[in-house]
């Protein structure tokens, strides 16, 4: 998957374009203030930045004018998305070297195919619609599960969380990154969400729910060999 940053104050703009970029097969990140910005792009190496300009902290246009003075990721494709629609704020913005701009409203299936096509230059667009794991199916182009062919409904939420854990059934996903990945915490923060969700998705999963181990003290994996005891409390 590509990852992509989404920097936007905004909870349901944030929200709203995480879900259309899952649906075409990236992963992504959601800041909300101009000032998480370089640190969180310098830890986790984004492939491209939805960057609104009106933020607190620090605005979007200073943002990305670090972006671009520093070496580290001057290169990484970003696209301007704000509420303002004058010309002079479109051309400030690409001529300070923006791959992109567009303006609120927008249409999330528009920005979606102009991230495809700013990936595909870049050549670091990698499409995976589907994820096969032994009797699980997991289409991500319509937002379906199946179990031996049989339809789960999953929520969203669950869905991203299932999603992060079968793409790699060889890893134990940390708390921190589970919560990085699907809800865009930026740090380990105190929270049972993790806990509730897991349990949600168990319940949900019947006897395929054993799948979804508890690592303590670590965090959870998605294990399709389950001859062996596991914990899953």
């Amino acid at each position: 998957m590509s990852k992509i940053l989404v920097v936007d104050d905004e909870p349901d703009i944030s929200e709203l374009i995480s879900l259309h970029m899952m649906r075409e097969g990236h992963e992504c990140l959601c800041v909300t203030n101009g000032l998480q910005v370089m640190p969180t792009v310098l830890e986790h190496e984004p492939d491209l930045v939805v960057l609104d300009i009106m933020l607190p902290g620090q605005d979007g246009m200073s943002v990305f004018k670090r972006l671009r003075a520093d070496s580290r990721t001057r290169s990484i494709p970003v696209i301007m998305l704000t509420a303002k629609s004058q010309v002079t704020d479109k051309i400030n913005g690409l001529e300070l070297g923006a791959d992109d701009y567009l303006t609120k409203p927008f249409s999330p299936r528009e920005l979606a195919l102009r991230i495809t096509a700013i990936l595909r230059r870049t050549k670091k667009v990698t499409h995976v619609s589907e994820v096969k794991t032994g009797a699980f199916l997991l289409d991500r182009k319509n937002m379906k599960f199946f179990y031996h062919g049989k339809p789960i409904d999953l929520t969203t939420t669950e869905f991203k969380l299932l999603a992060v854990l079968m793409e790699n059934t060889s890893a134990v996903h940390t708390r921190s990154e589970l919560l990085r990945e699907v809800w865009g915490y930026s740090d380990d923060v105190a929270t049972r969400t993790l806990d509730t969700h897991i349990k949600r998705l168990r319940e949900k999963l019947g006897e395929a729910g054993k799948h979804v181990v508890t690592v303590r003290g670590t965090g959870y994996q998605f294990v399709i060999d389950t001859s062996e005891p596991l914990t899953t409390s």
